[in-house]
């Protein structure tokens, strides 16, 4: 298909558009030509052998009554004198009949013109297609004169001329050659103005494709150069004016971006410190809870547990910040995708809660702090939001390790399934105050797609939710840059009721 539409292109229209007008407007004005040419030649050769074959009619008196033979070579006399090409003359005398020619001729007559030619003192004539043949007939009544009178009457005698067409026809031909022939070099003379048309048009086209596409590569300051003030001047300075206005707002909204995302992250970088000193009050704390008043003891443990909430916010938002800077990076390594499962399930003390198929020998290259985090945020939205058993499993597909973590709740709304991973949605009203951050599986597929890897969502067949992991074996190459910050609070990696599900599931 791409074939066909380069082959059938803009240009290649305009083109063949110009020169089936061309085309056109040849074949017209050659067609109306040969009507006119044609006729003038014809009425030309028709008016001379009529108004000469009248002359000669009006000279012959002959004697009557005529014997064939007399009549015979009266015939070749006016035949002699024929005008403009050589006649056959006939003659109609009651019964008698006589030719100037060998070839009978009687057949091309007509009965019309010989009716006409009888009542008529002025005669007639027509044109006669015969045998593929063109003749012009030519019917005279030959005139007595009365001498007391002065006037002419009838003889009864008629004579007919047939004088054949064949150099008009042969003229006529000539202009259908010359007209054919002269077709084909002037459509390609035309196709010269039609490529310099097709050029003129197409230019400021191209130049628009390549704004265009400047402008889809991010370049939003491209510009078209404007000439002259026909339409496509007016189309390049409508475009210059679009793009003008579609710069500013984008100018607009990325600073507006950047300044939301630089006053993220700097409150939470300036809530680490204070938040770590609560977490350590809230410790010490919490393990002196049980010899405090009840009230008072239920106060403090509330107290911790909205200090860890806001200690994971804080990190998650912080976490969010690096993504949305490009400032987030990978330390991959060659590991056992296996081992590194089994390692973030024992750290949670979750072995003996989930169930897993962890074939080894499954190597593949990746970070393995950010690895952590995609296994741990899985699993503990699954045991969180879901139902146990949870499993995971571990597979080789297509050239890529698939990790699939299944639980056995009621699965995911499907209202909720195109909202899953964004930032700060729960499906769940009743439930937005769920130890969950909201950003749990944002920083997930952040952390896939980091990888070069895809996440995706789904119900399975026997119900509860499927989350399936892809990252490619050959994985990406590893990076180095600017530190991302040191590691997040309560460990080497984020707790996992710090991934929640965006409350989706039902």
């Amino acid at each position: 298909m791409p074939g066909a539409r380069a082959a059938f292109g803009l240009r290649t229209r305009l083109v063949i558009a110009f020169l089936l007008v061309a085309a056109v407007s040849a074949v017209t004005t050659a067609a109306l030509t040969y009507r006119e040419a044609r006729s003038a030649v014809l009425v030309r050769a028709q008016d001379t052998a009529v108004a000469s074959f009248r002359e000669e009619v009006e000279r012959f008196v002959p004697r009557l009554p005529l014997d064939p033979d007399s009549l015979r070579w009266y015939l070749y006399d006016i035949a002699a004198r024929a005008k403009p090409h050589p006649w056959i003359v006939f003659a109609e005398y009651g019964s008698l009949r006589a030719s100037s020619g060998d070839r009978p001729v009687s057949g091309v007559l007509t009965e019309e013109l010989r009716r006409t030619a009888l009542t008529s003192p002025h005669g007639s004539f027509e044109r006669v297609v015969k045998d593929g043949k063109a003749y012009l007939t030519i019917g005279m009544p030959v005139m007595t004169r009365v001498v007391a009178g002065g006037g002419a009457v009838p003889s009864g005698l008629v004579l007919y001329a047939v004088m054949p067409m064949t150099n008009e026809e042969v003229d006529i031909d000539a202009l259908v050659t010359a007209a054919r022939h002269g077709a084909l070099p002037g459509l390609v003379v035309a196709l010269v103005p039609a490529l310099l048309a097709a050029r003129s048009v197409l230019r400021p086209v191209r130049e628009l494709r390549r704004a265009a596409d400047s402008m889809g590569g991010g370049r939003l300051d491209t510009r078209i150069p404007v000439h002259g003030r026909d339409e496509m001047a007016d189309l390049a300075r409508t475009f210059n004016e679009s793009a003008a206005r579609l710069e500013r707002s984008v100018q607009e909204l990325r600073d507006a971006g950047t300044r939301a995302r630089r006053f993220a992250s700097d409150v939470s970088h300036e809530l680490r410190t204070p938040l770590a000193a609560m977490l350590a009050v809230t410790d010490v704390v919490d393990e002196d809870a049980g010899t405090l008043a009840p009230d008072t003891a239920r106060a403090v443990r509330l107290i911790s547990a909205e200090t860890g909430k806001l200690a994971v916010l804080v990190e998650d938002l912080m976490e969010i910040s690096r993504f949305d800077a490009r400032a987030a990076e990978l330390n991959a390594d060659e590991v056992d995708a296996a081992e590194a499962v089994r390692s973030t399930l024992s750290d949670r003390q979750w072995l003996g809660r989930v169930r897993s198929e962890l074939p080894d020998g499954l190597r593949i290259r990746l970070d393995p702090r950010r690895f952590d985090v995609i296994v741990a945020n899985l699993v503990g939205n699954a045991l969180r939001h879901g139902a146990e058993p949870v499993t995971v499993r571990l597979s080789a597909r297509g050239g890529a390790l698939v990790t699939e973590v299944h639980d056995s709740g009621s699965g995911i709304a499907p209202d909720a399934l195109p909202h899953i991973f964004d930032r700060f949605y729960k499906a769940d009203a009743a439930r937005s105050r769920s130890i969950g951050s909201g950003l749990g599986l944002a920083i997930t597929q952040e952390n896939v797609q980091l990888h070069g890897g895809t996440i995706r969502a789904d119900n399975a067949p026997g119900g509860g939710a499927l989350f399936t992991v892809e990252l490619p074996f050959d994985g990406p190459a590893s990076r180095s840059g600017t530190p991302e910050g040191p590691p997040p609070a309560h460990g080497g990696t984020r707790p996992a009721d710090s991934r929640d599900r965006t409350e989706a599931t039902a």
